[in-house]
């Protein structure tokens, strides 16, 4: 016995066996892959926002300076 609940240890198991190949199942390694990308998507599109109004605001001076000109 290692101190844990078998519930703890079955889990265990049975991840390793996926990770193994031996079992379907999401792997450790993309697990890991999926939590990454999903935590980078709202980075993105809060880039995407910034980039979205800077490009308005320089298309709207550049507008502005023709007319002027």
């Amino acid at each position: 016995m290692i101190g844990c609940v078998t519930q703890a240890r079955h889990t265990w198991v049975k991840q390793h066996e996926v990770d193994a190949g031996v079992r379907d199942g999401v792997s450790t390694a993309e697990a890991q892959r999926i939590k990454d990308l999903e935590r980078e998507v709202p980075e993105l599109r809060k880039a995407n926002k910034i980039l979205k109004l800077a490009s308005a605001f320089f298309a709207q001076a550049e507008l502005d300076r023709r007319i002027k000109s």
